[in-house]
C-alpha cells in the first residue's frame, strides 16, 4: 500500500509539473534553445486584424485602442535594399576569382529556419544559390553560433542580441549584412496595473531564452531606453515561452518577451497587453536580426560570401516587395503560421533587407549601449568591436 500511495504522489507531481509547464494549445515551437528560430505563433486560428495607416508606439496604440498601429511601419529613408532584379550570374571576372577560392565547388550550408529568419532559406528554394553560381544544402539542429563559429554552416539569419556578444568573446563570425526589424515586444497581462516600463520596476520580468541570451539582451535594451536599471530596477529571470502566460496569472513575473506573432491571438482575445517594442520609433531605426557568416570564410573567400548574400538579400527582396504574395509563398511552405492578415501585417513591419548603411549604424549604437551596459565584457573599444562584427561584403 505504502508503495502504491508514493507511486501516486510521484505520479501527480509530475502532472502538475507538466500542467506548469504546458504549451498553451495550438502554439508552435519557441526559440527554446536559443537557435534563431522565432516563435511563429498559433496555427490554423484566425484572428481580426485591422490595419492602421498611421504608426502609433505601443503604449500609446493600446491607449488609442488601435494595436495594429505599431506594424504600420514608419517610412525612414535608405532604409531597405532592393535586389528584387538582380542578375545573380557571376560575371566572367567573379567566376575567375571564386575558381581560385578554398571554398570553390563546395555547398553553401545554410541554416534552414522560418518566420522572420528565413531568408537563406527562401534564398535556396527560389533558385538563388543556383542563380549564383553556387550549391546549397540547409542544416538544422544546432544553435547559430556553434554552427557558424566553427564553420559548420556558411549562412544564416538571427538576432544581433543573439550574436554580438559571442563574437566579443572570440567566437569566428562576423555580420555581413542586415536581415530585418522588429518582431519581438514586452507583453504584460491585458487586465494588470502596469501600463508603462515604469510600473515593472520591482518586478521579475521573463526572458524566455535565458539570461545573457538574446532576450535578456532585448529586454535590458528596452528598459534602458526608458531609464530603468535592468541590473538593479527589475530581475530578469527564464520562463519558457509556453509558460509565461500562465507565470503572469499566478503573479511569478509580470511581463515576458515575444515575438509579436507568437502572441497575436492572446492579445486578440484581450490577455495580454504590449507595452514596448522593438516596432517603437525610438527603435525603429535599429536592426534587430541580421546576416551571419563565418568570418574566416568571407576572408579567404570574399566572392563567394558576396554572391551568398546576394542570394539572401534578393530573397529578403522578394520578401519585402510583395508581402502578400510572399506571406502566401511562405505559409504554403509552413515557414510561417497562423492567420493570413495577420502575418501580412507583421511581415510588412519588418522592413526585409536592410542597407549596408542602415545596418551599420544600427550596429554601431548597439555596441555603444552593450558597453555601456555592461553585456559586452571581454572587449572595450567600440572600433574594436565593429572591426570584428561587421564585414560588409556587397557593393552598395
Amino acid at each position: 500500500m505504502k508503495k502504491i500511495i508514493a507511486l501516486l504522489l510521484v505520479l501527480a507531481m509530475v502532472l502538475s509539473l507538466a500542467a506548469c509547464t504546458r504549451k498553451e494549445e495550438g502554439y508552435l515551437e519557441g526559440d527554446l534553445n536559443n537557435d534563431g528560430q522565432i516563435e511563429m505563433g498559433q496555427d490554423g486560428v484566425e484572428v481580426e486584424v485591422n490595419v492602421s495607416d498611421v504608426h502609433m508606439d505601443a503604449a500609446e496604440a493600446f491607449a488609442a485602442g488601435q494595436w495594429e498601429a505599431l506594424f504600420t511601419p514608419i517610412e525612414i529613408e535608405g532604409r531597405g535594399i532592393d535586389l528584387s532584379d538582380l542578375d545573380l550570374t557571376p560575371t566572367a571576372e567573379e567566376l575567375e576569382a571564386m575558381k581560385k577560392e578554398p571554398a570553390y565547388g563546395q555547398n553553401v550550408i545554410y541554416m534552414m529556419s522560418d518566420g522572420c529568419t528565413s531568408g537563406p532559406t527562401v534564398a535556396d528554394d527560389k533558385g538563388y544559390y543556383t542563380e549564383a553560381g553556387l550549391t546549397a544544402e540547409g542544416v538544422k539542429g544546432m544553435s547559430i553560433v556553434e554552427a557558424i563559429g566553427t564553420g559548420k554552416a556558411t549562412v544564416a539569419v538571427s538576432h544581433i542580441a543573439t550574436l554580438l556578444v559571442p563574437i566579443t568573446n572570440g567566437v569566428d563570425m562576423t555580420f555581413v549584412g542586415g536581415a530585418h526589424i522588429g518582431c519581438k515586444s514586452l507583453y504584460v497581462l491585458a487586465d494588470s496595473e502596469y501600463k508603462t516600463t515604469a510600473d515593472l520596476k520591482g518586478t521579475k520580468i521573463s526572458v524566455p531564452n535565458g539570461i545573457g541570451n538574446a532576450d535578456y539582451n532585448i529586454t535590458c535594451m528596452m528598459l534602458d531606453a526608458d531609464g530603468i536599471n535592468p541590473m538593479t530596477d527589475v530581475e530578469l529571470m527564464q520562463v519558457s515561452s509556453d509558460a509565461c502566460v500562465t507565470a503572469m496569472e499566478n503573479g511569478e513575473i509580470s511581463a515576458a518577451l515575444f515575438s509579436d506573432s507568437y502572441v497575436y491571438a492572446l492579445v486578440k482575445e484581450g490577455k495580454l497587453r504590449c507595452v514596448r517594442s522593438l516596432l517603437d520609433s525610438d527603435f525603429a531605426d535599429n536592426n534587430c536580426c541580421v546576416i551571419t557568416m563565418n568570418r574566416t570564410f568571407v576572408q579567404e573567400n570574399p566572392i563567394h560570401a558576396k554572391k551568398v548574400i546576394q542570394a539572401v538579400q534578393k530573397a529578403h527582396s522578394f520578401m519585402r516587395k510583395d508581402t502578400a504574395a510572399a506571406t502566401q509563398y511562405l505559409l504554403d511552405r509552413g515557414w510561417n503560421a497562423g492567420d493570413f492578415d495577420m502575418n501580412v501585417m507583421l511581415n510588412g513591419s519588418m522592413q526585409f533587407g536592410t542597407t549596408d548603411a542602415f545596418t551599420k549604424a544600427s550596429l554601431e549604437q548597439i555596441v555603444n549601449d552593450y558597453l555601456r551596459l555592461g553585456l559586452i565584457q571581454n572587449m572595450d573599444n567600440a572600433d574594436e568591436i565593429m572591426a570584428l562584427a561587421w564585414s560588409p561584403v556587397l557593393d552598395n
